[in-house]
């Protein structure tokens, strides 16, 4: 069954479906629905909490032995698959198809994809989850759409703006969601409930911390290692969790990949940018790190970010911090030169 995202949280005051999956890369969407599904099943006593990520050689057994398992402190159980390249191949399609067929016994199954190609969505494996599971497609807004999105979030904490207001917003915010949603939590909590007006919006938005994760994948796409280095220790210095650089950089990186594969098979370069809602000033800089970073590069270092989110949420005994800032410094001092050698 298909669902609009929106209509999930009157779809689970009915309850929960064995199988849920997620397919989009919009992050700000699939955390909210994350988010929502793990309350329910909490609410109806699903007290454990599994999560896979799918790469290189996983074991697809993994699933069944999860099935047959006991677990020794919840009855029912939470097992979220993470699918970040959309490709689970032979094995893997078939294990989907089974589970399709015959859920998981006590468990609730979240299937998380990307957003998927032609064939993709043509596969067996997904057209027999698209039978099975509630399937939530995570659309991304479109740019002309943003400033009455944010209007009906402000709504939602009892805020409402003039349409001036709402686009300066959707400009600041350049079609990140995930920064859109940052700023209204941030004047639900300044203002209170009722009209906002124009100066408060403004000074609010203007007036920014020090350093921000976003400025953090500027950097890396300039290719400025010192302010690469400079923001990272000052994110670290206030107290910046690494789960929240996470999503940023998947931000910054994810439509990156998707120009750089558009690059590789000679398609327009500023057409593919709209496509992947990179729009202004950051078209410039997304040339600057197209001309410096490989496909293969960039692709790896999705990879890395996939390892570094299982390791702040604990999942891999690794430094996060260690890690991001790796990632971050070999990214931003990678020289076209080197770019056009790989």
């Amino acid at each position: 069954m298909r669902l609009p995202a929106e209509q999930l949280a009157k779809h689970l005051e009915k309850g929960l479906e064995p199988i849920y999956v997620l397919t989009g890369d919009e992050p700000l969407a699939q955390r909210e629905c994350l988010d929502a599904i793990r309350a329910k099943a909490r609410a109806l006593g699903f007290d454990e909490r599994t999560s896979l990520t799918v790469e290189r050689n996983f074991n697809w057994q993994q699933i069944a032995a999860f099935g047959q398992s006991i677990s020794l402190f919840a009855s029912q159980r939470i097992l979220e698959l993470h699918i970040p390249s959309g490709k689970p191949g032979t094995d893997g399609g078939k294990a989907l198809q089974a589970m399709a067929a015959k859920p998981l016994p006590d468990a609730v199954t979240i299937i998380i994809l990307p957003k998927l190609d032609r064939d993709g969505k043509n596969s067996a494996w997904y057209g027999a989850l698209e039978n099975a599971a509630v399937t939530l497609t995570l659309q991304e807004v479109e740019a002309a759409q943003l400033p009455q999105w944010i209007a009906r979030r402000l709504a939602m904490q009892q805020q409402e703006t003039d349409q001036a207001t709402l686009e300066f917003l959707a400009h600041q915010v350049e079609g990140n969601l995930l920064a859109a949603h940052q700023e209204i939590q941030k004047l639900g909590l300044l203002y209170p409930a009722g009209p906002l007006a124009a100066e408060a919006v403004r000074d609010a938005v203007l007036n920014v911390s020090r350093y921000d994760a976003f400025q953090l994948g500027e950097a890396v796409l300039a290719g400025d290692t010192e302010r690469t280095v400079r923001i990272l220790q000052g994110l670290r210095d206030e107290g910046v969790q690494p789960i929240a650089v996470m999503n940023p950089l998947l931000w910054v990186l994810r439509p990156l990949v998707r120009v750089k594969e558009a690059e590789t098979r000679g398609e327009n370069l500023n057409q593919a940018m709209q496509q992947a809602r990179i729009y202004g000033d950051r078209q410039a800089l997304t040339r600057r790190a197209l001309a410096r970073l490989s496909l293969r590069q960039l692709q790896a270092a999705l990879h890395k970010l996939a390892e570094i989110d299982k390791t702040a949420k604990g999942l891999i005994r690794q430094d996060a911090w260690l890690e991001i800032s790796r990632l971050c410094f070999g990214l931003a001092k990678v020289s076209s030169r080197a770019a056009r050698r790989t």
